[in-house]
């Protein structure tokens, strides 16, 4: 079972590529007293994820700024080096969107939201979603039905609904 609108999301420790290495970020500091936009994707630099979802949110950011969003995050089941090289090569890193590492997936399965396909090469991977975060508890959610679409987890989707 997924997460829903209304719940308090869990737990857990994510990554980012710091100045002295791999840094872990608490989600629950990332958002407590906070309103934050959440967008999560299949893979770095697979089609959809970098020709569509990435630039959705850097496209809005100011706008979701405008409405009183203190971040926007990007997660994926990646390493934080290749989340690292992947906002550099999309200008994600420019834009201010903080791209994290869920390297184990623990958040993912936390929330419900793991998936595989083999045949891709995505093993124990994020389904695509967005969501709005206030003080830790979810307000809006967007999942996508497949993982190559990217329809209502897009930012301007979610833009529209904050």
């Amino acid at each position: 079972m997924s997460i829903s609108v209304g719940d308090k999301l869990p737990e857990a420790t994510l990554v980012k590529l710091g100045d002295n290495g791999p840094e872990g970020v608490s989600l629950a500091s990332l958002t407590a007293g906070r309103k934050v936009a959440i967008f999560a994707v299949p893979g770095a630099f697979t089609p959809t994820c970098h020709s569509a979802h990435v630039p959705s949110f850097i496209r809005t950011k100011d706008q979701f700024a405008a409405k009183g969003v203190d971040d926007i995050i990007c997660v994926s089941v990646n390493d934080p080096f290749v989340m690292k090289a992947w906002g550099e090569a999309t200008g994600a890193d420019k834009a201010g969107i903080l791209m994290l590492s869920d390297a184990d997936s623990a958040m993912t399965k936390a929330i419900g939201m793991a998936f595989d396909a083999p045949p891709a090469g995505l093993i124990a991977r994020s389904k695509r979603y967005a969501m709005l975060v206030e003080d830790g508890v979810v307000r809006v959610f967007h999942p996508e039905e497949s993982p190559g679409t990217c329809e209502i987890s897009g930012g301007e989707a979610l833009l529209a609904e904050v």
